[in-house]
């Protein structure tokens, strides 16, 4: 379906270049001389990429719809990882390459939002906050609590994340998986 550029709002899908991209941020123009235009931010649905592009007021823009699945997050098996849909209970495999960084956060049975265009899987989101298990970190120094310092831990992931100097190992942590940052022990 086209769309005028005055349809271009944020959370809207559309297609540049044959490819799904989010908009996330628009302004519309209308200078004092010369034609309107929208001013847009868009993500790349497939590797989250953003860029900015200008659309003119003559400019038709094509809608894209992208489909929202629940997924479960199944294993890993070499560069190709198996989630399961929650609806229909089929095993879909995305590549690590679709994946990026969001792979390091990936535990068993994570639920989380596949993007689909066309039946083809695009990329997913993982919840905002999950809570890891530290496997390893150096034991802090006693006494070394008074100032603030980080230190490197393996989370059950295997990724590596920065924990403060109180954190020991078989703590339970959570993690802001947008940053990778620590944001605090659990205590269960």
């Amino acid at each position: 379906m086209a769309l005028s550029i005055n349809d271009v709002k944020s959370g809207l899908t559309i297609l540049v270049d044959d490819e799904a991209y989010l908009v996330i941020e628009t302004q519309h123009v209308k200078p004092g001389k010369g034609a309107a235009f929208v001013r847009a931010k868009l993500r790349n649905l497939k590797n989250s990429s953003i860029q900015e592009k200008t659309f003119r007021g003559d400019e038709k823009i094509e809608s894209a719809f992208v489909e929202e699945r629940k997924l479960q997050y199944l294993y890993a098996s070499g560069s190709i990882y198996h989630f399961m849909d929650q609806d229909n209970f089929e095993e879909i495999t995305i590549s690590e390459d679709n994946l990026g960084d969001k792979k390091k956060f990936l535990k068993d049975n994570l639920e989380v939002i596949g993007y689909f265009y066309k039946n083809e899987t695009l990329n997913i989101n993982l919840p905002n906050f999950i809570e890891f298990k530290i496997i390893h970190t150096e034991p802090g120094i006693k006494g070394d609590t008074a100032k603030s310092g980080t230190k490197p831990a393996q989370i059950e992931t295997g990724a590596t994340i920065q924990v403060p100097l109180f954190i020991d190992t078989g703590d339970k942590i959570k993690v802001d998986t947008r940053t990778g940052e620590y944001i605090e022990r659990v205590y269960s």
